[in-house]
């Protein structure tokens, strides 16, 4: 096909669909962000000036701008209990849809929107973005080459982090399963969907252990407030608000824009006295200890995938620091893949050890570890035709049955449960 530019639609604007995919886009010559939609005013007024976007193409009800196809592409990047609704919608009215995961938490759902691509024949390409990240690609293309051998057994480590279970997880929006989805969709649906896209396989039972411990009314120390700025320890806990939005925020230099601050504060310019207004008279400023919280803090879960392989999940938030630790036992040998440390490290039986460090390299920066401006760089090929698209809907629904599975098994203590 021709090197046309792709006009791309956006429905939920907030941290994932303006400020990382958004921003992608924008500074791709090959796309055109010409409309949005979302139910705050303040994200429209945001995107009007950073995307140039008309003010006839801005829109706060999602019936107003699904009434016609505005775009080639629209990314759907509302909450989790929004897109199904929402990618519907799109296909619809013409769209090819670039889908924020996880897709839904509903196995019914996850059918009813297959059934609905198929119906109206639009591309859907989910979100799964570190398929698309450098380690991962990486480890995946060393491990087809027969480096380790025949796959064996996968060990995962999910480092949520303290702070970052704080943010997202106890005072944010993913904190209740009724409202989004239980933290094994919510957080761990990359991982799922890593396990069977290395296993190559599709899961044949599941067990799954875990439980919120911590971030519970009980826990909280006697004398402290329900909000952070009474309270007598916000300059001594780790979870304090003014620690996690100011101080780290302070610490990183200052920046116009960081994350999870532009989270809690949308002036488009990051200020010292703006994210202390946001966390002092928001949600995000409430004691970990006495949130409306319900998802849990921990979770381990088996699987064990119809060709034979094996693997482990363990998903924490009780770590120092973030990043994926993922082990790959074969029977010639070992990988080991260290976000954390940002490196992989092949250990052949026999052979010297060797290690690639991917820390600084032009491919992994940005989110998700160069995932997310691979995945955007990908999207135009999907939608002009001349790439496949690897996280497809339909390749992506096996993730989203495992989570399902997973979270089944938890509530059941740990029973296991057949395909």
């Amino acid at each position: 096909m021709d090197n046309r530019v792709l006009t791309v639609a956006i429905i939920g604007a907030g941290s994932r669909g303006a400020d990382s995919y958004g921003m992608i886009i924008l500074k791709d010559p090959r796309f055109k962000i010409v409309a949005v939609c979302d139910v705050r005013q303040v994200r429209l007024n945001t995107c009007k000036e950073r995307f140039g976007v008309e003010d006839k193409n801005l829109f706060l009800d999602e019936n107003e701008f699904f009434k016609e196809k505005r775009a080639d592409i629209c990314v759907v990047a509302t909450q989790d209990k929004d897109h199904v609704r929402n990618c519907i919608d799109a296909l619809r009215v013409g769209y090819d849809v670039l889908l924020e995961k996880p897709i839904t938490y509903s196995k019914e759902e996850c059918f009813r929107l297959l059934e609905a691509q198929k119906k109206y024949g639009g591309k859907v390409l989910v979100c799964h973005v570190l398929r698309y990240a450098f380690a991962y690609t990486m480890a995946a293309k060393m491990i087809d080459e027969g480096k380790i051998g025949q796959l064996v057994d996968i060990h995962a480590i999910e480092q949520v982090t303290f702070w970052h279970q704080a943010h997202s997880y106890v005072r944010g929006n993913w904190r209740r399963s009724e409202d989004t989805s239980p933290m094994i969709m919510a957080k761990c649906c990359h991982d799922m969907d890593l396990l069977q896209w290395f296993a190559k396989s599709k899961f044949k039972t599941i067990s799954s252990i875990g439980s919120l411990s911590y971030f519970k009314k009980e826990n909280q120390p006697e004398g402290a407030s329900d909000r952070c700025k009474d309270c007598k320890f916000k300059s001594t806990c780790p979870y304090s608000a003014e620690w996690v939005y100011v101080q780290k925020w302070k610490d990183a230099g200052s920046p116009k824009q960081m994350w999870p601050q532009n989270v809690i504060c949308t002036d488009e310019v990051l200020t010292e006295e703006g994210i202390r207004k946001a966390y002092e008279n928001g949600p995000y400023g409430r004691c970990v200890f006495a949130c409306d919280n319900d998802v849990v803090d921990h979770q381990e879960t088996n699987i064990l995938f119809e060709n034979g392989v094996t693997a482990n999940l363990c998903m924490t938030a009780f770590t120092g620091c973030h990043g994926r630790i993922y082990k790959f036992h074969g029977t010639l040998g070992e990988l080991d893949l260290d976000e954390e440390h940002q490196k992989l490290v092949l250990k052949a039986y026999g052979k010297p050890v060797e290690e690639i460090s991917f820390s600084g390299l032009p491919d992994v920066s940005g989110g998700h570890g160069g995932g997310d401006a691979s995945m955007i760089k990908t999207l135009y090929d999907i939608v002009n035709g001349s790439a496949p698209a690897n996280t497809s809907l339909e390749n992506s629904l096996e993730s989203h049955l495992m989570a399902i599975a997973a979270e089944e098994s938890r509530l059941q203590d740990g029973e296991v449960i057949r395909r």
